[in-house]
C-alpha cells in the first residue's frame, strides 16, 4: 500500500531505542459528496471509522468489527486500498522510546441499516457519533481545530485532516466519486 505521509507528533523522539508498533485500519465511506465519519461531540473533530487490529485479525475482520462498534454499520464491500499514514509519538509504555502507528485506509461500502453503537469507554466519553457529513464541512472543522492549536485536541486530528485533503484532491477533483 502506498505511503501517503509520515507524521512525527513529538519532536526529539529517540528512534534508536525500542519501537512499539501498532497497526490500524480505517474506512473511507462515500455517498455522493458525503462521508460516513465519527464525530466527537466533546472535541468537535471528525475521524474515519476504524481502529487497531487485534492479534490474529485480518484487515477485513478489523474493518468489519470497528465499523460495527463505532458506527453500528455492517460492511458490505471493501474496495481499493487508498493509502497508509505512519505516525510516530512518545509511548505510554516505559520500555519503549517510540510509538509507531501505521493506519491503512480502504474505500468501503456499508449496508443501509445501522444498529446501536458498541463504543469503548473512552469513545463514549468523547461522545462518538456516526454522521454523514460533507467533505468540506469535516475538513473545515478539523482545520479550525488544528489552527487553534488546541492542546486538548485528539491526537488523530492531524492525520485525519491530511486524509480528508487527500480524498478531496484525489477523488473529488476528477469526478471519481461518481464512479464508486
Amino acid at each position: 500500500m502506498k505511503l501517503l505521509q509520515e507524521i512525527v507528533r513529538h519532536p526529539g523522539l529517540n528512534f534508536q531505542g525500542r519501537t512499539l508498533q501498532r497497526k490500524a485500519v480505517r474506512a473511507i465511506i462515500l455517498k455522493d459528496r458525503k462521508l460516513l465519519m465519527v464525530y466527537s461531540a466533546k472535541k468537535g473533530d471528525y475521524k474515519f471509522p476504524g481502529g487497531g487490529l487485534n492479534s490474529g485479525e485480518t484487515h477485513r475482520q478489523a474493518l468489519a468489527r470497528e465499523l460495527l462498534e463505532e458506527c453500528g454499520a455492517s460492511i458490505s464491500e471493501i474496495g481499493l486500498a487508498f493509502g497508509k499514514i505512519i505516525e510516530y509519538a512518545l509511548p505510554h509504555e516505559a520500555d519503549y522510546t517510540v510509538f509507531k502507528m501505521t493506519s491503512y485506509y480502504y474505500l468501503c461500502q456499508v449496508g443501509a441499516i445501522f444498529q446501536e453503537q458498541q463504543l469503548e469507554q473512552y469513545e463514549a466519553k468523547l461522545g462518538f457519533q456516526p454522521v454523514w457529513i460533507d467533505l468540506d464541512e469535516a475538513l473545515c472543522a478539523n482545520q479550525a481545530i488544528l489552527s487553534a492549536n488546541h492542546a486538548e485536541s485528539s491526537a488523530w486530528v492531524k492525520r485525519e485532516t491530511f486524509m480528508l485533503e487527500q480524498i478531496k484532491q484525489k477523488l473529488f477533483q476528477d469526478d471519481y466519486v461518481r464512479h464508486l
